[in-house]
């Protein structure tokens, strides 16, 4: 019986993973006891606890990445994390640490370090992130989304995925069929046009749901289904369905709880490059347009690449991401079925869909 101890937080790029192996874990040690560590700010108040998981929350200490009067007050912000951070592992009585990056990570490592309990680090993004590059200097456990990723010790193993996308990758064709006409029908979507996926992330994306909205009609007038997720903070009353002249809907939505069940229902996506969006669309063997976040340090043009290189998806810059480049770009490949069929092909079987399996028996490793 293996007592665990996740810490990762602040968005679905590290909460997912986190969740996938967590329930990994379970089924590998069923009597096995585990707790998270997040922050009160992030996604993780929400995700963990309805995942079932137990959730323990510290005070989050960003790491300024220039100077500002945040940096004053960061030796007594972080000791007072890594103070809680040691009380809950000890607590707990960790056998080990996975960490999966963002703010929380950093006074869990510390912790984890200071009390001698192995670490294992998970790294999502081609680019690690600063909680990362601190946690993979005390371990040999350290693996990665990504093969190239500077961290010291790293081995690709790939993105630890929730269950239902792995089964969906997994669906017969028939099925495949099934869940398409279903999750349609739902939407108010004709079965027998194509559709776009839009999705800018959980958060939704500015420069492309602006894209979207300006060629819609152009796209639906060309027999182009949309299914629009916007993100919820950007969905307002003045985002209604529409139906063009050839009977294909324009559908925005502000949220999707069953992702996968949207990749199944698409043609092809457009949508930002996260890790996440990149492996689960090529596991699942959905064609995308892929838009990097211009900001950042440039992890997201990276997580594209590979899929990028190998043919599943096309890249298109955020500055480049207008009306008129989407009124040339989407149809020439949606109304492609050989074209999506060579996409869908190149994507699937690139990315491991095994990482949650693989990862979880690194850590049980880790605590023998």
């Amino acid at each position: 019986m293996a007592r665990i101890v996740l810490a990762g937080g602040g968005t679905a790029g590290h909460t997912s993973p986190l969740i996938a192996t967590a329930q990994r874990l379970t089924e590998l040690d069923p009597d096995g006891d585990l707790l998270v560590i997040g922050t009160p700010k992030g996604l993780e108040t929400t995700v963990i606890p309805a995942a079932g998981l137990r959730l323990a929350l510290v005070e989050p200490v960003p790491l300024p990445r220039r100077p500002n009067k945040d940096l004053f007050t960061l030796p007594l912000r972080l000791r007072r994390s890594v103070r809680a951070a040691k009380k809950l592992l000890t607590e707990h009585r960790a056998d080990a640490l996975v960490g999966f990056g963002g703010y929380v990570s950093v006074p869990a490592y510390l912790a984890a370090r200071s009390l001698k309990v192995p670490i294992v680090v998970h790294e999502g993004n081609s680019v690690p992130g600063l909680a990362n590059k601190l946690g993979a200097r005390w371990t040999t456990d350290v693996v990665t989304t990504f093969a190239g990723t500077p961290l010291p010790h790293a081995q690709p193993l790939g993105l630890p995925l929730r269950r239902t996308i792995t089964d969906a990758a997994t669906l017969s064709e028939d099925d495949r069929a099934a869940v398409r006409a279903e999750v349609r029908a739902e939407l108010g979507l004709a079965d027998d046009l194509p559709v776009l996926l839009v999705s800018g992330g959980s958060q939704g994306a500015r420069s492309i749901n602006t894209a979207t909205e300006a060629v819609a009609d152009d796209l639906l007038a060309a027999g182009i289904q949309v299914l629009h997720v916007l993100g919820r903070k950007n969905f307002t009353d003045q985002h209604g369905a529409r139906t063009g002249p050839s009977g294909a809907v324009y559908r925005p939505v502000p949220y999707v709880d069953a992702m996968e069940r949207a990749y199944l229902s698409a043609d092809l996506m457009l949508g930002r490059s996260g890790a996440g969006t990149v492996v689960e669309t090529a596991v699942v063997g959905l064609p995308t347009i892929l838009v990097p976040l211009p900001h950042g340090n440039g992890e997201q043009g990276r997580n594209a690449a590979p899929l990028v290189a190998a043919g599943g998806a096309r890249l298109v810059e955020d500055a480049d991401c207008t009306a008129d480049l989407l009124t040339t770009l989407v149809p020439e490949l949606i109304l492609d079925p050989a074209a999506l069929a060579r996409m869908r092909a190149a994507g699937q079987g690139l990315m491991p869909a095994d990482a949650d399996l693989r990862l979880a028996e690194m850590t049980l490793a880790a605590v023998r």
